[in-house]
């Protein structure tokens, strides 16, 4: 019987290939570890009801943790276990302070996603998750009316263009904010226990788990927190090389089915 009681799979370029589909090895091994009893959650920058699809195609009947980690809702309940969202005064400075840049900014709130103006960066980021986009003019005062504190914001720029903001963003917001970047061109902004480490840890928490019984899947900086906390920390053989680093095994690429390569190495062994 496997160590392992807990599989925790980044959705984007990790279990996804490129066509946004589980390829059938991954999903047969996770179906596997599943009927072997192991509990399986999706780890992902999404939200909840992008990620939703995806965990029932699974046949996930576990917690899901969304938005980098911010929201931890049960797949099947839609019992709310974590939710740590951006309080309501740091998002309305942050916008304000992208709004000098001009960059295009997702809001979040009530797992509905929020822009200013319809842009190509919204339109595909809604294509991109299966959502529909809701544009509201003003993302401040859309905020301030209905005082409500977002679940996540995020910006979309080019790589260097974000890297710049994020060290201006931390300067004003210290550790007021987790930020960080899920892809190259997506900055994300959230509350300082909003990362997948965190909500890895209250998962594990609320079944009774220890880290070293837990297998952490990702690829990108989003996953660090998790791929550390997790007794065993994989990263996809197409992760960010900072990512690899940190990993205790590396795995195939998404593309090469890496997670049905870790269930049967290290779970259905």
């Amino acid at each position: 019987m496997s160590i392992y009681k807990l599989l925790a799979l980044d959705l984007d370029d990790t279990l996804l290939n490129a066509r946004l589909q589980i390829p059938e090895r991954s999903r047969r091994a996770v179906e596997q570890a599943r009927e072997a009893g192991v509990r399986v959650t999706l780890a992902t920058g999404r939200m909840f009801r992008s990620a939703k699809p995806y965990a029932q195609q699974l046949g996930i009947q576990d917690y899901l943790i969304t938005y980098q980690g911010a929201l931890v809702r049960h797949a099947v309940t839609g019992e709310t276990l974590f939710h740590r969202p951006v309080p309501l005064n740091l998002a309305r400075e942050l916008i304000e302070l992208v709004k000098g840049y001009g960059y295009h900014v997702n809001i979040y709130v009530d797992d509905l996603l929020f822009v200013a103006e319809r842009t190509p960066e919204g339109e595909r980021y809604a294509a991109h998750s299966s959502v529909p986009l809701g544009v509201v003019g003003d993302l401040g005062r859309f905020l301030k009316e209905r005082n409500e504190d977002p679940t996540k914001v995020l910006v979309v720029a080019g790589e260097a263009q974000l890297d710049e903001l994020a060290a201006q963003a931390r300067s004003i917001f210290g550790d007021r904010l987790h930020i960080n970047k899920s892809k190259p061109h997506f900055l994300e902004f959230a509350h300082p226990d909003g990362h997948k480490g965190h909500a890895l840890e209250s998962i594990a928490g609320h079944y009774g788990l220890r880290r070293q019984e837990i297998i952490a899947v990702g690829d990108t900086y989003n996953d660090l927190e998790m791929i550390e906390y997790a007794g065993l920390g994989v990263a996809v053989g197409n992760a960010r090389p900072e990512i690899i680093k940190k990993a205790d095994y590396i795995c195939p690429t998404n593309e090469d089915c890496g997670v049905a390569d870790v269930v049967e190495k290290f779970i259905l062994s």
